[in-house]
């Protein structure tokens, strides 16, 4: 074993997703994107596999070419330690948008500040500032 890494399995959105993720979370860029050629299993251009880092943590996402009945659950998250108030509330903010929040930001007792969303491509995010 070389090493673990979260994947995401979008439903037609994921480089819109990803594309979004790194606009908003400085060091963080595409690693890689291979789409669905023309007479293959998944839609034409789509993602077939992709690659993004988020301030160094690699993440894995695809397009599926198979509609489910499930999507992300809440239950896994995506955890982001902040640096700053400002941080914290921009990042929540962005991420909320068009999401719904499921902890708004407040103190809870373990952390200055914490807020649990999910956003508007349905992936769960915990953010802190300790």
């Amino acid at each position: 074993m070389t090493k673990v890494t979260p994947f995401l399995m979008f439903q037609g959105n994921a480089e819109e997703a990803m594309n979004y993720y790194v606009s908003l979370i400085p060091d963080s860029k595409v690693l890689h994107i291979t789409r669905y050629g023309a007479n293959e299993t998944g839609t034409e251009g789509s993602v077939m596999k992709a690659a993004f880092s988020l301030k160094g943590q690699e993440i894995l996402c695809i397009d599926s070419n198979i509609k489910h009945d499930f999507t992300f659950t809440p239950s896994f998250s995506l955890y982001i330690t902040c640096d700053s108030e400002k941080e914290i509330d921009y990042l929540y903010g962005k991420l909320s948008d068009g999401g719904s929040e499921l902890m708004p930001i407040g103190n809870y007792g373990f952390s200055k500040k914490f807020g649990w969303l999910v956003d508007q491509f349905g992936v769960s995010w915990k953010l802190t500032f300790e």
